[in-house]
Protein backbone atom coordinates (compact mmCIF):
# COMPACT_ATOMS: atom_id res chain seq x y z
CA UNK A 1 0.00 0.00 0.00
CA UNK A 2 3.03 2.65 0.54
CA UNK A 3 4.40 2.00 -2.57
CA UNK A 4 1.34 2.81 -4.37
CA UNK A 5 0.91 5.89 -2.59
CA UNK A 6 4.20 6.87 -3.15
CA UNK A 7 3.23 5.97 -7.10
CA UNK A 8 0.52 8.34 -7.29
CA UNK A 9 1.71 11.49 -5.80
CA UNK A 10 1.21 14.14 -8.48
CA UNK A 11 -1.69 12.59 -10.17
CA UNK A 12 -5.36 12.84 -10.02
CA UNK A 13 -5.67 9.27 -8.22
CA UNK A 14 -7.74 7.02 -6.11
CA UNK A 15 -6.83 3.89 -4.07
CA UNK A 16 -10.04 1.63 -3.78
CA UNK A 17 -9.50 -1.21 -1.63
CA UNK A 18 -11.53 -4.15 -1.71
CA UNK A 19 -11.51 -6.57 1.50
CA UNK A 20 -13.34 -9.91 0.57
CA UNK A 21 -14.86 -10.55 4.70
CA UNK A 22 -10.80 -11.14 5.88
CA UNK A 23 -10.62 -12.76 9.30
CA UNK A 24 -7.69 -10.94 10.58
CA UNK A 25 -6.70 -7.14 11.15
CA UNK A 26 -5.93 -5.75 8.31
CA UNK A 27 -9.31 -4.04 7.58
CA UNK A 28 -8.51 -1.87 11.08
CA UNK A 29 -4.89 -1.45 9.83
CA UNK A 30 -6.18 0.39 6.59
CA UNK A 31 -8.10 2.43 8.17
CA UNK A 32 -5.22 3.67 11.00
CA UNK A 33 -2.08 3.14 8.44
CA UNK A 34 -4.26 4.92 5.37
CA UNK A 35 -6.40 7.17 5.82
CA UNK A 36 -7.26 8.51 2.77
CA UNK A 37 -7.78 4.88 0.99
CA UNK A 38 -11.12 4.05 0.19
CA UNK A 39 -11.99 1.02 1.80
CA UNK A 40 -14.71 -1.42 0.93
CA UNK A 41 -15.85 -4.17 3.52
CA UNK A 42 -17.75 -7.40 1.78
CA UNK A 43 -19.99 -8.94 4.21
CA UNK A 44 -18.45 -12.33 2.75
CA UNK A 45 -16.20 -13.64 0.16
CA UNK A 46 -17.13 -12.75 -2.82
CA UNK A 47 -14.24 -13.93 -5.08
CA UNK A 48 -11.85 -12.14 -6.90
CA UNK A 49 -13.98 -10.78 -9.75
CA UNK A 50 -16.72 -9.64 -7.82
CA UNK A 51 -14.77 -8.13 -5.63
CA UNK A 52 -12.98 -6.14 -8.40
CA UNK A 53 -16.39 -5.12 -10.63
CA UNK A 54 -16.93 -3.46 -6.91
CA UNK A 55 -14.22 -1.61 -6.46
CA UNK A 56 -14.54 -0.46 -10.21
CA UNK A 57 -18.47 0.78 -9.88
CA UNK A 58 -16.79 3.06 -7.10
CA UNK A 59 -13.76 4.42 -9.25
CA UNK A 60 -14.13 7.84 -11.15
CA UNK A 61 -11.03 8.34 -12.82
CA UNK A 62 -10.29 7.78 -17.18
CA UNK A 63 -7.80 5.03 -15.98
CA UNK A 64 -7.71 1.96 -14.20
CA UNK A 65 -5.15 -0.65 -12.26
CA UNK A 66 -6.39 -3.95 -10.98
CA UNK A 67 -3.71 -4.57 -8.64
CA UNK A 68 -3.23 -7.45 -6.85
CA UNK A 69 -2.97 -6.56 -2.37
CA UNK A 70 0.36 -8.53 -2.63
CA UNK A 71 2.74 -6.32 -5.13
CA UNK A 72 5.35 -3.54 -4.61
CA UNK A 73 5.21 -0.97 -7.34
CA UNK A 74 8.10 1.74 -8.32
CA UNK A 75 7.00 5.63 -7.77
CA UNK A 76 7.37 6.35 -11.53
CA UNK A 77 5.13 3.28 -12.30
CA UNK A 78 1.75 4.77 -12.96
CA UNK A 79 3.35 8.21 -14.28
CA UNK A 80 5.28 5.85 -17.24
CA UNK A 81 2.70 4.08 -18.26
CA UNK A 82 0.39 6.80 -18.44
CA UNK A 83 2.82 8.76 -20.95
CA UNK A 84 2.68 4.94 -23.08
CA UNK A 85 -1.24 5.10 -22.91
CA UNK A 86 -1.69 8.29 -24.03
CA UNK A 87 0.14 7.88 -26.87
CA UNK A 88 -1.60 4.93 -27.95
CA UNK A 89 -4.72 4.37 -30.38
CA UNK A 90 -7.41 2.02 -29.44
CA UNK A 91 -5.84 0.87 -26.33
CA UNK A 92 -6.47 -2.55 -24.31
CA UNK A 93 -4.31 -3.93 -21.49
CA UNK A 94 -1.01 -2.74 -20.29
CA UNK A 95 0.92 -5.44 -18.26
CA UNK A 96 4.15 -5.16 -16.79
CA UNK A 97 7.05 -7.09 -16.06
CA UNK A 98 6.64 -8.77 -13.02
CA UNK A 99 9.29 -10.47 -10.27
CA UNK A 100 8.68 -12.42 -7.71
CA UNK A 101 9.72 -11.76 -3.57
CA UNK A 102 13.29 -13.48 -4.73
CA UNK A 103 13.52 -11.28 -7.72
CA UNK A 104 12.64 -14.30 -10.36
CA UNK A 105 11.18 -13.01 -13.65
CA UNK A 106 7.48 -14.23 -13.52
CA UNK A 107 6.40 -15.54 -17.10
CA UNK A 108 2.75 -15.38 -16.78
CA UNK A 109 3.82 -11.43 -17.29
CA UNK A 110 2.75 -12.25 -20.90
CA UNK A 111 0.97 -14.91 -22.39
CA UNK A 112 -0.70 -16.36 -25.91
CA UNK A 113 -4.31 -17.10 -26.50
CA UNK A 114 -4.24 -20.44 -24.57
CA UNK A 115 -6.36 -21.75 -27.55
CA UNK A 116 -7.18 -25.25 -26.79
CA UNK A 117 -3.66 -27.26 -28.85
CA UNK A 118 -1.30 -24.39 -26.50
CA UNK A 119 -3.46 -25.38 -23.84
CA UNK A 120 -2.65 -29.18 -24.26
CA UNK A 121 1.19 -28.83 -24.92
CA UNK A 122 1.29 -26.52 -21.54
CA UNK A 123 -0.49 -29.35 -19.70
CA UNK A 124 2.34 -31.96 -20.60
CA UNK A 125 4.80 -29.40 -19.89
CA UNK A 126 5.29 -27.41 -23.36
CA UNK A 127 4.77 -24.05 -22.43
CA UNK A 128 6.75 -22.78 -25.12
CA UNK A 129 3.83 -20.80 -26.70
CA UNK A 130 1.86 -20.43 -23.98
CA UNK A 131 3.87 -17.58 -22.89
CA UNK A 132 4.70 -14.48 -25.03
CA UNK A 133 8.21 -15.58 -25.87
CA UNK A 134 8.19 -13.88 -28.88
CA UNK A 135 8.82 -10.71 -26.90
CA UNK A 136 12.06 -10.34 -24.60
CA UNK A 137 11.25 -9.39 -20.47
CA UNK A 138 12.49 -5.46 -20.89
CA UNK A 139 10.92 -5.49 -24.26
CA UNK A 140 7.73 -3.05 -25.07
CA UNK A 141 5.31 -5.16 -27.79
CA UNK A 142 1.87 -6.30 -28.14
CA UNK A 143 0.86 -9.38 -26.38
CA UNK A 144 -2.81 -11.03 -25.40
CA UNK A 145 -3.03 -12.49 -22.08
CA UNK A 146 -2.41 -10.51 -18.59
CA UNK A 147 -2.35 -11.53 -15.30
CA UNK A 148 -5.08 -10.26 -12.79
CA UNK A 149 -2.15 -9.17 -10.31
CA UNK A 150 -1.35 -6.11 -12.27
CA UNK A 151 -3.67 -4.99 -15.22
CA UNK A 152 -3.67 -0.97 -16.35
CA UNK A 153 -6.74 0.39 -18.71
CA UNK A 154 -8.99 2.32 -19.64
CA UNK A 155 -12.14 2.56 -17.20
CA UNK A 156 -14.36 2.71 -20.48
CA UNK A 157 -13.14 -0.39 -21.76
CA UNK A 158 -13.14 -2.26 -18.98
CA UNK A 159 -16.79 -1.21 -18.96
CA UNK A 160 -17.86 -2.04 -22.40
CA UNK A 161 -16.64 -6.01 -22.03
CA UNK A 162 -18.54 -5.62 -18.59
CA UNK A 163 -15.25 -6.42 -16.54
CA UNK A 164 -14.70 -10.26 -15.28
CA UNK A 165 -16.69 -12.31 -15.78
CA UNK A 166 -18.24 -13.49 -12.27
CA UNK A 167 -18.57 -16.61 -12.85
CA UNK A 168 -14.79 -17.05 -12.49
CA UNK A 169 -14.53 -17.12 -8.60
CA UNK A 170 -10.80 -17.16 -8.63
CA UNK A 171 -8.57 -18.08 -11.62
CA UNK A 172 -9.22 -17.51 -15.28
CA UNK A 173 -10.93 -14.00 -15.13
CA UNK A 174 -8.00 -12.56 -16.14
CA UNK A 175 -7.53 -14.50 -19.12
CA UNK A 176 -11.04 -14.26 -19.91
CA UNK A 177 -10.96 -10.12 -19.74
CA UNK A 178 -7.64 -10.10 -21.71
CA UNK A 179 -9.57 -12.35 -24.37
CA UNK A 180 -12.70 -10.31 -24.45
CA UNK A 181 -10.72 -7.10 -25.23
CA UNK A 182 -9.01 -8.50 -27.34
CA UNK A 183 -11.81 -10.02 -29.48
CA UNK A 184 -13.16 -6.28 -29.64
CA UNK A 185 -10.17 -5.21 -31.40
CA UNK A 186 -8.20 -3.48 -29.17
CA UNK A 187 -4.10 -3.62 -28.49
CA UNK A 188 -2.66 -4.66 -25.58
CA UNK A 189 0.56 -3.97 -24.48
CA UNK A 190 3.36 -5.76 -22.16
CA UNK A 191 5.69 -3.24 -21.16
CA UNK A 192 8.75 -4.49 -20.17
CA UNK A 193 10.39 -1.31 -19.17
CA UNK A 194 8.08 -1.22 -15.98
CA UNK A 195 9.33 -4.06 -13.56
CA UNK A 196 6.45 -4.89 -10.34
CA UNK A 197 7.36 -6.79 -7.25
CA UNK A 198 4.42 -9.72 -7.09
CA UNK A 199 4.89 -11.62 -3.77
CA UNK A 200 2.29 -14.51 -5.64
CA UNK A 201 1.82 -16.70 -2.31
CA UNK A 202 0.39 -14.03 -0.73
CA UNK A 203 -2.91 -13.99 -2.79
CA UNK A 204 -3.34 -17.67 -2.32
CA UNK A 205 -1.56 -21.11 -1.19
CA UNK A 206 -1.32 -23.54 -3.87
CA UNK A 207 -3.32 -26.26 -2.39
CA UNK A 208 -5.95 -28.99 -3.19
CA UNK A 209 -8.77 -26.01 -3.38
CA UNK A 210 -6.22 -24.16 -5.61
CA UNK A 211 -5.74 -26.96 -8.48
CA UNK A 212 -9.83 -27.65 -8.04
CA UNK A 213 -10.66 -23.69 -8.59
CA UNK A 214 -7.67 -23.36 -11.56
CA UNK A 215 -8.89 -26.64 -13.16
CA UNK A 216 -12.36 -25.59 -12.80
CA UNK A 217 -11.64 -22.18 -14.18
CA UNK A 218 -10.11 -23.42 -17.14
CA UNK A 219 -13.36 -25.53 -18.49
CA UNK A 220 -15.25 -22.49 -18.03
CA UNK A 221 -12.99 -20.60 -20.58
CA UNK A 222 -13.06 -22.76 -22.67
CA UNK A 223 -16.70 -23.60 -23.09
CA UNK A 224 -17.48 -19.60 -23.44
CA UNK A 225 -14.46 -19.29 -26.04
CA UNK A 226 -13.97 -22.56 -27.48
CA UNK A 227 -15.06 -25.87 -29.28
CA UNK A 228 -15.46 -28.56 -26.98
CA UNK A 229 -12.08 -30.56 -27.02
CA UNK A 230 -12.51 -34.51 -25.35
CA UNK A 231 -9.20 -34.36 -25.04
CA UNK A 232 -8.33 -31.13 -22.57
CA UNK A 233 -11.77 -31.90 -21.43
CA UNK A 234 -10.06 -35.40 -19.73
CA UNK A 235 -7.15 -33.46 -18.81
CA UNK A 236 -9.58 -30.98 -16.79
CA UNK A 237 -11.30 -33.74 -15.13
CA UNK A 238 -8.05 -35.53 -14.50
CA UNK A 239 -6.76 -32.24 -13.17
CA UNK A 240 -9.51 -31.46 -10.93
CA UNK A 241 -9.12 -35.58 -9.58
CA UNK A 242 -5.46 -35.24 -8.99
CA UNK A 243 -6.45 -32.16 -6.60
CA UNK A 244 -8.28 -34.81 -3.76
CA UNK A 245 -4.24 -36.49 -3.28
CA UNK A 246 -2.81 -33.26 -2.63
CA UNK A 247 -2.30 -32.19 0.93
CA UNK A 248 -3.97 -29.13 2.94
CA UNK A 249 -1.66 -26.20 2.75
CA UNK A 250 1.61 -25.76 0.90
CA UNK A 251 4.46 -24.95 3.95
CA UNK A 252 5.87 -21.95 4.24
CA UNK A 253 9.65 -22.47 2.75
CA UNK A 254 12.09 -21.70 5.96
CA UNK A 255 15.60 -20.98 5.19
CA UNK A 256 18.17 -20.25 7.93
CA UNK A 257 20.52 -17.91 6.12
CA UNK A 258 23.99 -17.29 7.27
CA UNK A 259 24.47 -13.52 7.01
CA UNK A 260 21.57 -10.91 7.60
CA UNK A 261 22.26 -7.09 5.94
CA UNK A 262 20.31 -4.32 5.85
CA UNK A 263 20.89 -2.08 2.65
CA UNK A 264 20.17 1.16 4.22
CA UNK A 265 22.02 4.38 5.18
CA UNK A 266 21.52 3.54 9.18
CA UNK A 267 21.32 0.80 11.30
CA UNK A 268 18.88 -0.97 13.07
CA UNK A 269 19.71 -2.24 16.50
CA UNK A 270 16.06 -3.37 17.39
CA UNK A 271 15.74 -5.32 14.42
CA UNK A 272 18.98 -6.86 14.99
CA UNK A 273 18.13 -8.21 18.19
CA UNK A 274 15.10 -9.75 17.23
CA UNK A 275 16.66 -11.46 14.32
CA UNK A 276 19.52 -12.56 17.14
CA UNK A 277 22.03 -12.85 14.30
CA UNK A 278 25.09 -10.21 12.94
CA UNK A 279 23.62 -7.91 10.67
CA UNK A 280 25.86 -5.49 8.53
CA UNK A 281 24.15 -2.39 6.80
CA UNK A 282 25.66 -1.77 3.18
CA UNK A 283 24.55 0.23 0.85
CA UNK A 284 23.63 -2.01 -2.64
CA UNK A 285 23.48 -5.38 -3.61
CA UNK A 286 26.27 -6.12 -4.74
CA UNK A 287 28.43 -5.97 -1.91
CA UNK A 288 26.39 -8.67 0.03
CA UNK A 289 27.50 -12.19 0.37
CA UNK A 290 26.27 -15.35 -0.80
CA UNK A 291 23.26 -17.10 1.49
CA UNK A 292 22.46 -13.72 2.74
CA UNK A 293 19.08 -12.40 4.18
CA UNK A 294 18.46 -9.29 2.22
CA UNK A 295 16.18 -6.50 4.36
CA UNK A 296 15.62 -3.13 2.13
CA UNK A 297 15.06 -0.42 4.46
CA UNK A 298 12.29 1.47 2.69
CA UNK A 299 12.56 4.06 5.22
CA UNK A 300 16.05 5.27 3.28
CA UNK A 301 15.48 3.87 -0.05
CA UNK A 302 13.13 4.21 -3.45
CA UNK A 303 10.80 1.67 -3.70
CA UNK A 304 11.86 1.90 -7.22
CA UNK A 305 16.00 1.35 -5.86
CA UNK A 306 14.26 -1.93 -4.28
CA UNK A 307 12.80 -3.44 -7.13
CA UNK A 308 15.94 -2.88 -9.26
CA UNK A 309 18.24 -3.85 -7.03
CA UNK A 310 16.15 -7.37 -6.60
CA UNK A 311 15.47 -7.50 -10.53
CA UNK A 312 19.54 -7.12 -11.33
CA UNK A 313 20.36 -9.74 -8.61
CA UNK A 314 23.20 -12.81 -8.61
CA UNK A 315 20.35 -15.46 -8.75
CA UNK A 316 22.92 -17.70 -7.99
CA UNK A 317 24.11 -15.92 -4.66
CA UNK A 318 21.12 -17.53 -2.67
CA UNK A 319 19.97 -14.20 -1.52
CA UNK A 320 16.58 -13.79 -0.42
CA UNK A 321 14.88 -10.30 0.49
CA UNK A 322 12.39 -8.71 2.71
CA UNK A 323 11.41 -4.88 2.94
CA UNK A 324 11.10 -2.92 6.22
CA UNK A 325 8.42 -0.30 5.32
CA UNK A 326 8.03 3.08 6.48
CA UNK A 327 7.27 3.89 9.90
CA UNK A 328 6.78 -0.17 10.40
CA UNK A 329 7.85 -2.48 12.76
CA UNK A 330 8.01 -5.19 10.94
CA UNK A 331 9.75 -6.73 7.56
CA UNK A 332 8.00 -8.48 5.19
CA UNK A 333 8.79 -11.05 1.98
CA UNK A 334 8.65 -14.63 0.74
CA UNK A 335 11.24 -17.27 0.05
CA UNK A 336 8.66 -18.85 -2.54
CA UNK A 337 6.22 -17.59 -5.12
CA UNK A 338 4.10 -21.06 -4.03
CA UNK A 339 3.42 -20.40 0.02
CA UNK A 340 2.68 -17.90 2.39
CA UNK A 341 5.76 -15.07 2.90
CA UNK A 342 6.90 -14.37 6.39
CA UNK A 343 6.21 -11.38 8.59
CA UNK A 344 8.56 -10.36 11.20
CA UNK A 345 7.71 -7.90 14.39
CA UNK A 346 10.16 -6.28 16.56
Amino acid sequence: MQSVEAAVQGLDAEIIVIDNNSQDHSCAMVKERFPNVKLIKNKENLGFSKGNNIGVKHAKGEYLCILNPDTVVAENTFKTLLAFAEKQENLGIVGCKLIDGNGNYLPESKRNVPVTKIAIKKAFGNAKHYYANQIKKTEIGKAAIFVGAFMFLKRSVYNQVKGFDEDYFMYGEDIDLSYKIKKEGYNSFYFGEITVIHYKGESTLKDKTYVKRFYGAMQIFYKKHFKSNIVFDALVFLGIQSAKLLGSNAPTKTVDFKNYTLISNTKNNLLATKLSKPMITVSKVSEVKENTQIIFDANHISYQNIINQMDSSEKNKNLSFKILPKNANFILGSHSSKSRGEVIHF
